[in-house]
C-alpha cells in the first residue's frame, strides 16, 4: 500500500479545476461566519440538495456542524479578493466584503455568480471534514461566470470564452 503524503495529495486534487464558493452561516449567538470552499457540488434536483465540506480545522467549524441554515455563494470571476478574505483573514471578514442578509438571516456576498440559501438536511462527520448537505430554499443566478480554481491558482475563463 502506498504511503499518502497529504501535501502531495492536495496538489494532485488541485489538478481538477473547480469553482470557488464562500459558505456562510450564523453562530448560535447570531454572529456571521464564513469560509472559502471549492468542495461544493449539486446532489439532487428533486428534492433540491447540494453539499459542501467544511474542514474540522476551521475556527468556525462548530457553527457549520451545528447550523440549521447556511448559504453557498458561488463567487464570480474577479472576486478573487473575496475568496482570499474568507480563506486567510482573521477577525470580522464581513466588514471587509459587501454583503446583504437574505430573508432567512443568512449573509450573501454581493455580485456573486449564484447564491443558494439552504436548510441543513444532514451533517455527516467524515475524516478531517464534514459533509454538510443542504436543501435549497431559494437561489439566485446572475450573469457573471463563476470564479475557477486549479493548480493552486484562480482561473479566469472569460478570455478563452471570448476567443471562441
Amino acid at each position: 500500500m502506498q504511503t499518502i503524503d497529504p501535501k502531495e495529495l492536495r496538489v494532485a486534487f488541485s489538478s481538477y479545476p473547480t469553482g470557488v464558493t464562500v459558505v456562510t452561516a450564523r453562530r448560535a449567538d447570531g454572529t456571521p461566519v464564513g469560509f472559502t470552499a471549492n468542495s461544493f457540488s449539486s446532489v439532487s434536483l428533486d428534492p433540491p440538495l447540494l453539499l459542501v465540506c467544511p474542514g474540522k480545522f476551521l475556527s468556525s467549524y462548530s457553527a457549520f456542524a451545528e447550523c440549521t441554515r447556511f448559504a453557498v455563494n458561488v463567487l464570480a470571476q474577479g472576486q478573487d479578493d473575496i475568496a482570499d478574505v474568507f480563506a486567510r483573514s482573521k477577525g470580522d471578514r464581513f466588514a471587509q466584503v459587501a454583503h446583504r442578509i437574505d430573508a432567512h438571516g443568512l449573509p450573501l456576498i454581493n455580485n456573486a455568480a449564484a447564491q443558494f440559501s439552504c436548510q441543513t438536511h444532514r451533517s455527516i462527520p467524515m475524516g478531517d471534514h464534514s459533509i454538510l448537505i443542504g436543501q435549497v430554499l431559494e437561489f439566485t443566478q446572475n450573469d457573471p461566470l463563476g470564479l475557477g480554481y486549479g493548480g493552486g491558482r484562480y482561473l479566469n475563463l472569460a478570455p478563452q470564452l471570448a476567443a471562441e
